[in-house]
């Protein structure tokens, strides 16, 4: 049985989309921020590592735990979940008009042995004027996104190109998953 370490509504739409049956069992191990490690994709593997192994239940031998973190990168910054409708203000303006790197780091642990990857996306926002970031700051959408924004939700409108994996700045590169898992000899 596979178990998601997350209660991320996206990773659960995503899991189901692809027909895989899981449970969920969120975490609750403190996360390492980018003062602990400043590399995007370094902090999001040691945390997606983090969150598999918290959500280990030694008396469930069989199963295989997914443990995903997702951050927003730019120009050597991170950014994750915006603390209030402020900081959300602050992301999306520095984000605006230019391009920045999603990275999310997925960690499988079956019998005791963890397998791990990274993705990364480059995305490209259009030049948001402070009336659009206001607009849709008030839609509540960005409150527990990484980088303020959700891709598939009402954000896509500001978002004019990508370039790598589209699942990835959902929240879980769902291909990079699958090759995980068929090197962990794991069925979805």
């Amino acid at each position: 049985m596979l178990v998601l370490a997350s209660s991320s509504p996206r990773r659960k739409e995503l899991l189901s989309q692809i027909g895989c049956k899981f449970v969920c069992r969120p975490s609750s191990c403190e996360e390492l921020t980018f003062r602990d490690e400043p590399n995007p994709q370094k902090l999001v593997m040691q945390n997606a590592i983090l969150k598999a192994k918290a959500s280990v239940d030694n008396h469930h031998k069989d199963e295989i735990i997914l443990g995903s973190d997702t951050v927003v990168a730019l120009d050597n910054k991170i950014y994750g979940k915006p603390k209030d409708d402020n900081d959300a203000f602050c992301m999306l303006k520095n984000l605006s008009g230019k391009t920045h790197q999603v990275c999310t780091g997925i960690a499988l642990i079956k019998n005791g042995k963890i397998f791990s990857d990274v993705c990364t996306t480059d995305v490209t926002m259009k030049n948001l004027s402070d009336e659009e970031i206001l607009n849709y700051i008030k839609t509540k959408e960005p409150q527990d996104k990484a980088g303020a924004y959700a891709i598939q939700g009402l954000a896509s409108i500001f978002i004019e190109k990508i370039n790598g994996c589209y699942f990835n700045v959902v929240g879980l590169p769902l291909n990079c998953l699958y090759n995980l898992c068929k090197k962990a000899d794991v069925d979805l």
